[in-house]
């Protein structure tokens, strides 16, 4: 079970630092000696399992299948793609030797062992994949090929941010390979679609679906679809993207196939994901000052049970009960815990299970049990409730499915009360200056025009929305007055 010793401190509510104790205090992770590198933790590792099994369930019934391709890339391969490697080049970790040697007690390099090609660590799989890719794909019947991989991956990070900009994290990267433009777009939008399902429905965070400008895209990518959240703190999190590739690494990788009529052709190419910065999202979208609160669906426990019953005598009927409750609950194959350890008392568990955001708690008192009933605590808005323990088990069934519903309404309240709608320069650097938030504007289209306002404000374009907020697209761009086609969004970023 995932056990931690509790003592959660929130004088600094919302703050980065808060962000980092609670991550540490609810047993999700800790860092490590490598700077940018994380330690999952029981309590973390299992809340990704459940991601990462629910994801690759929606993505098998889409007909993908799972590979795992090889952690190191040649420096030749990933040259193939200029653009790519590029966007990637100044956050590569590179292998250029093949052995150490020990001397004097020392570990040191063996200069002798140079390689002649240096490797790179993955910073993600396209090139290593396209190149496989070409011995697969000779006919239009080898289409489409639909690839998933979980993978860890390195970017190093200048600053890294605890769960949120890691150098070192797992992924989940989607490749795949189209007969046409068309056909390799709409799967850009379906997958696109899927995670939004998967992060509002499963995770209860309401996203921004929208595309990156050309300065912000994928690096390679000739479109880059995205969606994107906003945390407590008024900040924005780009939370998954997929990328329409084109044709450009099917040049770069040479990959042709013979079409229907006996005509070679080049095949179009997507790619997405999403990563463990989906648990950052989490933690920082849906948490309070007295720690986690988790949705049921993602969950490792949805259900603790603590006693409060002191006296040694009543031990026996409060087992028999439990026994009850515990068989109501595994026919409804609801994840439960049963914490009848001897040495916390109530009250230190109760200040445990809400640090981890446990979404139910059962109290068991002497007076429920003469009354015929138990004490049901929800995590999300701290209410108490007594049920008789007859209905124990539609009841649990409906809480869950209610706190799954809440804490999507709670985010979304939070989404909405942040969004504004600014056309004035001078407004919308005061919003900059102080609490931030997801600004609608009009912008001209201009590189010069975004690195001006992020010099000005230190806000990103975060997307070009897909759904307009206003009747009329038309206005002019907040910055240069130039004429605008449509608003995007601006947000300070992590």
């Amino acid at each position: 079970m995932f056990f931690y010793n509790m003592n959660f401190s929130c004088n600094k509510y919302l703050s980065y630092k808060w962000f980092n104790d609670l991550i540490c205090k609810s047993n999700l992770a800790e860092s490590s000696k490598i700077r940018g590198c994380l330690i999952f933790q029981p309590y973390g590792l299992e809340i990704w399992n459940k991601i990462k099994n629910k994801l690759n369930y929606l993505l098998k019934k889409t007909g993908h299948e799972n590979y795992y391709f090889p952690l190191l890339i040649s420096i030749t391969d990933l040259n193939k793609e200029y653009n790519h490697i590029k966007g990637f080049s100044k956050e590569c970790a590179i292998v250029t030797h093949r052995r150490l040697n020990i001397k004097n007690k020392k570990i040191l390099l063996d200069r002798n062992s140079k390689l002649k090609n240096e490797l790179i660590i993955r910073p993600t799989s396209e090139a290593i994949i396209w190149n496989s890719l070409k011995k697969w794909i000779n006919s239009y019947r080898d289409l489409p090929r639909l690839l998933n991989q979980w993978s860890n991956i390195i970017r190093w990070e200048m600053r890294p941010r605890f769960l949120l900009r890691n150098s070192e994290f797992i992924l989940q990267e989607g490749h795949t390979v189209h007969s046409s433009k068309q056909e390799a777009l709409s799967h850009s939008i379906k997958i696109l679609n899927l995670y939004k399902y998967f992060i509002e429905k499963i995770l209860s965070i309401p996203v921004i679906k929208g595309k990156k400008t050309p300065k912000e895209k994928f690096a390679g990518a000739n479109t880059t679809y995205c969606l994107e959240s906003v945390l407590l703190d008024g900040k924005a999190l780009q939370i998954a993207t997929s990328h329409f590739l084109g044709q450009n690494f099917s040049k770069s990788f040479d990959v042709k196939y013979f079409n229907k009529n006996g005509i070679y052709e080049r095949p179009w190419g997507t790619s997405y994901g999403i990563s463990t910065r989906l648990i950052g999202a989490l933690v920082f979208t849906h948490s309070d000052k007295y720690g986690l609160i988790l949705p049921p669906k993602i969950a490792p426990i949805q259900v603790v049970i603590i006693s409060i019953i002191k006296k040694i005598e009543d031990n026996k009927i409060l087992e028999k009960l439990v026994k009850k409750i515990l068989v109501c609950l595994k026919k409804k194959k609801i994840r439960f815990f049963y914490d009848n350890r001897k040495r916390y008392n109530p009250g230190w568990k109760f200040n445990e299970y809400d640090i981890k955001g446990v979404p139910l708690r059962i109290t068991i008192g002497k007076n429920e049990i003469q009354k015929g009933l138990i004490e049901i605590f929800r995590r999300d808005n701290r209410k108490r409730k007594h049920i008789k323990i007859r209905n124990i088990k539609n009841k649990i069934t409906y809480f869950l499915k209610n706190i799954q519903k809440n804490i999507f309404l709670k985010a979304l309240f939070l989404k909405n009360k942040f969004t504004k709608t600014i056309d004035d320069y001078k407004k919308f650097k005061q919003i900059f200056n102080s609490n931030g938030g997801l600004i609608y504007s009009h912008w001209d289209g201009r590189k010069e025009s975004e690195n001006k306002i992020k010099e000005d404000t230190s806000a990103s374009i975060i997307c070009i929305p897909s759904k307009s907020k206003t009747k009329s697209n038309f206005g002019h761009c907040i910055y240069s007055n130039n004429l605008s086609k449509q608003r995007v969004i601006f947000a300070k970023c992590y």
